[in-house]
């Protein structure tokens, strides 16, 4: 559908609240956006009534929409942020690179509930604790949690024997109880109401309610002290200890139990610094600093807007009031939308003046400084990458600088499983939507590193005589991980199909690249860009071939691992597969996760559980 077919058709889209995509012609949502009116909205970016620079560029690419039609504007705010998750759109406000930041978990759908540290945020039964944009704080955190209120950890054996036996005691001890770190739900050491306790203030916890955290621990260890039990008197002072060590962190702010979160930003044209300040009972909590460079040819409003799509619909936590540097444009469908997300009600504020502008002027000088790192980091590596690229040039006497670089490798188990990666560098810096990936189709006996390499070669050039696009240009250089071997083989690859590329090969040990018809290898300077890049090269080609492999193989073990179940069957065991992919995850899955499989029954998933613990701890 051209653009104005598109423009044609909007006469048919209602004049109602909702939320509309625009979308590419291979179906990729573009961007997300909700209104008042549907067909006012849309029209606009049709007839060029909209203003903002991207706007044009973007709808050069729209060639159809969708939209959807909700009963009010907090319906559409709800949605638009569930499809800005969903779809990840290039046009709308988005963290830099699109990073997944870490969480805290708790899986409260468990009769003993346990805690992780965990990257995903989906799995139903949990609750989780973040963003964190520092990952060492976050497991830092669980340590500090685990000392003051000992609960399972969720990578825990019995934890998972225990947890398949829906709470039961397995009656064998784990090594966290054996040292006293764990409560010993595993041997019945603790009752559930005494442990929904431990969770409770679990949450508490990283809710960020610690005030009476102190008190109350002082006092239960002068009460065993009294009681003569010194052995929990120590135990209690240890954590009490860790509470201290960390209220004295975190810098008090206001004599008043505060609870907010306040947002600065700083933005230069394309790019913006956000900076997230935690203040909870009026201590700062901890401080999340983000990178924007995605949808920001937008006012500030828009801009605020965005990041708090972004931000809340991943948070586990709304604050009861949240200081922004400038309102939405609506900024009561915000509130509401965030009181939804609370359970009450959520306020946004503009403090002009007292210790709450002070606090705001603050977030907004560290988001000036983490823009200001950002930018100071970005002009460094392109200083460096640019230094790398003309010293391979001159290294490896190259017609152009390399700006497009091929790295490849293989991985195999003794011939079986055999897979080939081909991993791709632009300007210096990892392209991964170029990366690609291939199952190895020689049988295992004729499978050895020079015919796997030929034939792994020989696909990629092929797809590019054939004017496959999906591999992209072709490179300026082609690296290979091994010695003269492997080289041999690419260079015998790219011969046969007239390829006239450039090829080497880096030696694991040496760190020696092999060129073809040279007599001796060249060896690039230590400590120099050229040969961080070539190392960083292939050791991402290592990484993704080693990932391949190692998916291709855990299906593989999960099929046989699945074989001798009672009630899991191909259906059941291809289903499983899919979900889980890996003996690995299917062992770290709870019984609960398993039976959200469609077709796996509640009793089969405990099967489940309790035959991979079983297999796992013998």
């Amino acid at each position: 559908m051209t653009l104005d077919a598109v423009g044609a058709s909007l006469p048919g889209v209602p004049d109602s609240p909702g939320v509309y995509l625009w979308k590419a012609e291979d179906g990729e949502v573009l961007y997300v956006g909700k209104a008042k009116s549907l067909r006012k909205r849309m029209r606009q970016y049709v007839s060029g009534h909209d203003d903002r620079e991207k706007i044009p560029f973007m709808m050069e690419q729209v060639a159809s929409y969708d939209y959807v039609v909700t009963d009010n504007e907090v319906e559409s705010l709800i949605l638009e942020a569930n499809l800005i998750k969903q779809f990840d759109p290039p046009f709308n406000v988005d963290y830099r690179d699109g990073k997944s930041y870490p969480y805290i978990a708790l899986t409260t759908g468990d009769a003993f509930p346990a805690i992780k540290y965990t990257r995903e945020k989906h799995r139903p039964g949990t609750r989780y604790f973040g963003p964190y944009t520092d990952a060492r704080a976050a497991r830092e955190t669980i340590e500090v949690v685990r000392r003051v209120y000992p609960i399972c950890r969720a990578t825990c054996v019995e934890w998972k024997r225990l947890t398949a036996k829906g709470g039961e005691p397995t009656g064998k001890p784990c090594f966290d109880f054996h040292v006293g770190k764990g409560p010993g739900p595993c041997v019945g050491a603790i009752s559930p109401d005494e442990y929904a306790e431990k969770v409770n203030d679990v949450s508490a916890f990283l809710e960020g309610r610690r005030g009476g955290i102190a008190s109350d621990l002082e006092h239960a260890m002068r009460a065993a002290s009294a009681d003569l039990d010194y052995e929990r008197a120590a135990r209690l002072r240890n954590s009490l200890e860790a509470v201290k060590s960390v209220l004295e962190k975190q810098k008090v702010v206001s004599d008043r139990p505060l609870d907010m979160d306040v947002i600065g930003v700083e933005r230069e044209e394309t790019i913006a610094g956000v900076h997230v300040f935690l203040v909870r009972e009026g201590r700062v909590l901890a401080g999340n600093e983000f990178v924007l460079d995605k949808g920001l040819d937008v006012p500030e409003a828009e801009l605020i807007e965005g990041f708090l799509l972004r931000y809340y619909g991943e948070t586990s936590y709304v604050p009861k009031e949240i200081i922004v540097p400038a309102l939405p444009e609506e900024p009561e469908v915000a509130e509401a939308w965030l009181s939804r997300l609370r359970g009450k009600r959520a306020r946004l504020s503009v403090p002009q003046r007292g210790e709450k502008r002070a606090l705001s002027e603050l977030a907004c000088t560290n988001a000036r400084h983490a823009l200001a790192r950002y930018k100071h980091r970005t002009r460094y590596d392109e200083e460096r990458l640019n230094r790398a690229l003309l010293e391979l040039e001159s290294a490896l006497a190259l017609p152009v600088p390399p700006l497009r670089i091929e790295c490849y490798d293989i991985s195999t188990l003794h011939g079986r499983f055999s897979v080939g990666s081909m991993v791709v560098f632009s300007g210096g810096r990892a392209d991964r939507s170029a990366y690609r990936r291939f199952k190895v189709r020689l049988d295992a006996a004729e499978a050895n590193d020079f015919a796997m390499m030929q034939e792994v070669l020989g696909r990629r050039f092929a797809r590019d005589a054939a004017g496959d696009s999906r591999f992209g240009s072709r490179p300026d250089l082609i690296v290979i991980d091994g010695g003269k071997p492997q080289l041999t083989a690419a260079v015998a690859a790219a011969a046969e199909l007239g390829v006239t590329v450039p090829i080497v090969s880096l030696a694991k040990r040496e760190e020696e690249l092999h060129v073809p018809d040279w007599d001796e290898p060249v060896t690039l300077p230590t400590g120099s860009s050229s040969l961080y890049l070539v190392k960083r090269l292939r050791d991402e080609a290592h990484r993704f071939a080693i990932e391949y492999h190692r998916t291709i193989r855990d299906k593989a073990m999960t099929v046989s691992a699945l074989d001798d179940i009672p009630g899991v069957g191909p259906k059941r065991r291809k289903a499983l597969i899919k979900a889980f992919g890996s003996v690995r995850k299917l062992r770290a899955a709870t019984a609960e996760e398993i039976a959200a499989v469609p077709g796996i029954p509640a009793e089969v998933a405990r099967d489940i559980v309790a035959a991979l613990a079983s297999e796992d701890g013998s």
